[in-house]
Order: structure tokens, then sequence, then C-alpha cells
């Protein structure tokens, strides 16, 4: 497929997947090819139609799903299927779109579970992510399987943040919010990546996530269909034609 120039820079990648072939079952790949880079600093989005592959990348980047082709690098490093402990301390952190808290345990210990490395850096860390999510700090005692899904996905990532990753993957934070919990999520993203996080997001969402992320990579069938800036991809008439019309609920 035709393309959209892909802006940023290979040489000077944070983290980059290149032409990734990978599935879940031998024989049968989801991804054919996948190429996807990340910068210091930038907040790059994921989308396509259902069944395009956009789980199965940031999965196959963060060791979960074998890949069979290509490689995952970090600052060049080679990490291709590492074990998710050790892409863990090496600084990148993976938010999973489903069970990703664990219910029966109050948001203190699922916060601590983030901090497993460096337990004696919970209370600085506990600081810096209440100041994101301040409702984490009100419902510190609260068992997190009696939250809201928002609160949910809040914890979700509060977890991961006190890992203080370099790195976060998010795979589809907004899925089945409400609209006013979407918004706070595509919010809080744009806080995070403020922070100096760099971010790979997955989205069904694509017009909210093209307008908040620097550059967005459209998969079609396993495959790279457009790249270009997230503002280049959601006035492209191509993009909208094809995906945006069918993704974009805001439209």
């Amino acid at each position: 497929m035709s393309s959209i120039d892909d802006t940023g820079d290979r040489s000077e990648a944070l983290l980059s997947a290149d032409t990734l072939v990978a599935g879940y079952l031998p024989g049968v790949n989801v991804l054919n090819g996948c190429d996807l880079h990340l910068a210091d600093g930038e907040l790059v989005g994921i989308i396509g139609p259902n069944g395009a592959g956009k789980s199965t990348l940031v999965k196959a980047m963060f060791g979960l799903v074998p890949t069979r082709e290509g490689a995952v690098r970090l600052r060049g490093e080679d990490i291709t299927n590492a074990p998710a402990h050790i892409l863990v301390a090496k600084g990148i952190g993976y938010v999973p779109q489903r069970d990703n808290v664990f219910p029966t345990l109050t948001v203190e210990e699922n916060l601590r579970m983030g901090t497993y490395l460096h337990p004696k850096e919970f209370d600085r860390r506990f600081e810096r992510v209440a100041a994101l999510f301040g409702r984490l700090a009100e419902r510190r005692k609260q068992r997190a399987g009696s939250m809201s899904g928002g609160e949910r996905q809040m914890l979700a990532m509060g977890r991961v943040l006190m890992a203080e990753p370099e790195v976060l993957l998010l795979d589809e934070p907004s899925a089945g919010l409400s609209p006013a919990y979407q918004d706070q999520v595509f919010e809080q993203v744009s806080q995070i990546n403020a922070t100096g996080v760099s971010i790979v997001m997955v989205e069904q969402n694509a017009r909210r996530c093209l307008q908040i992320c620097d550059r967005g990579y459209v998969l079609d069938q396993g495959r790279n269909a457009y790249t270009g800036t997230g503002r280049d991809l959601l006035h492209d008439p191509k993009v909208i034609e094809l995906y945006l019309g069918t993704l974009a609920k805001a439209l």
C-alpha cells in the first residue's frame, strides 16, 4: 500500500520494531513485516481496523507474542523475544487492555507491585504517581475490584509508572470506558508523555488518538498501510475514507 512519509529518524530510535513477523499459533502470522520506531519523548499512536494486528504488535514488542522474523531494539540493543521481567528492568512498561489490575488487592498494594524491584522507592514514586492520578491517593485503601472501569485504568497505568519506565506501551487504554472517562484517559496519556515518558498507544478511537500523538501508524492485515504525523493522518483523504470513517466514533 502507499504511505505517507515517516518523519522520524530510525538511526536515533529509542525503541524500534523492524519488519516483524509474529503470531500466536505455529505457521499462522498476524504481523507480516510491521515496522515502528519511537524517538525519545514521542507519543506514537497505532490505529487500524479490527484484526489488523495492532495489539499483537505491542505484545510482540514486549515479548508476549513470539517474533519469527525481524527485530525489536531498545537504543540499538536487540531485545527480540526477551522475557517481560527483563524488559521491565530495562525501562519498558506495558499496560494490557484487560485484566490489568489485581482486583482483590487494594490500590496501594497494586501500586507496590510496581516497585517490586525497588521497594524502598515506594513513597517517593507514589507521590509522583499521585500527582498525576489524584484519585488513587484518595482511594489508597480501596480494593481495586470495587473501582469503576475508568478508575481501574488509572490504577493500571499508575502501577506501571511506579517502575519509572522510559517507554510505556498502552493497549487500547480507552476501551470500554464512558465518553467522559475516555476523554480523561487521553488527557492523562498526554500528561504522562509531558513528564518525559515515551509512549506507544494502540487505540480504536482513531480520531482522538491522532489528535494527541506526534506520529501515527495505520495497520491493515498485519502490515503498515500509512504512517505520518498525527495531524497529517487525521486530515489525509485516503485515511479518512478507508479508516477514520469506521473507526472514529467521534466523527
